[in-house]
């Protein structure tokens, strides 16, 4: 399994991430999941960001299933994101933002998708205070350990689904 994400820097506020599609501990909805409607693509939902610090240089994004029956799967590693970036704008990302690989290896987002039950979707964000010289081929593993040290601020918002519900 990948290392834990690194501590946040000491006396920072947490910066807000949120949703207009779900808020934090409720269901995601259907269209940003692998039930979505027939014959349409897979969209990250809009999220929106705030309280980031004024020295951030970049921010990074990681949403993974941590109720996964593997152990915890990545749907999301987004690194890069302008530090001034208020919103990620559903099914795309601002200029300059990289997406890394997830688990089912591709450079892109993919929906919840869980086989039973109900699981819990992280979507950890990050403020850095560097810009990250990351291959496109980096993953979670990678992304945690290029971000030691440089973190000023995180935030989290959690989402739910179950199929079929």
């Amino acid at each position: 399994p990948p290392p834990p994400p690194p501590p946040p820097h000491p006396n920072q506020a947490s910066m807000k991430i949120q949703s207009v599609a779900f808020t934090e501990n409720q269901s995601i909805p259907k269209k940003y999941t692998c039930d979505r409607m027939p014959g349409t693509s897979e969209l990250n939902p809009p999220i929106s960001i705030s309280d980031v610090p004024a020295d951030a240089k970049s921010l990074a994004l990681i949403m993974d299933d941590p109720d996964a029956p593997m152990g915890t799967f990545v749907h999301w590693v987004v690194w890069n994101i302008p530090a001034d970036t208020t919103e990620l704008q559903e099914g795309s990302l601002p200029t300059g933002a990289i997406e890394g690989i997830n688990s089912s290896r591709k450079n892109d987002y993919v929906g919840p998708c869980p086989p039973s039950g109900t699981h819990h979707y992280r979507f950890h964000l990050y403020a850095l205070d560097t810009v990250l010289d990351l291959s496109t081929s980096a993953g979670r593993g990678e992304l945690v350990h290029a971000m030691e040290g440089h973190i000023l601020s995180e935030g989290e918002l959690v989402g739910l689904y179950q199929r079929g519900a």
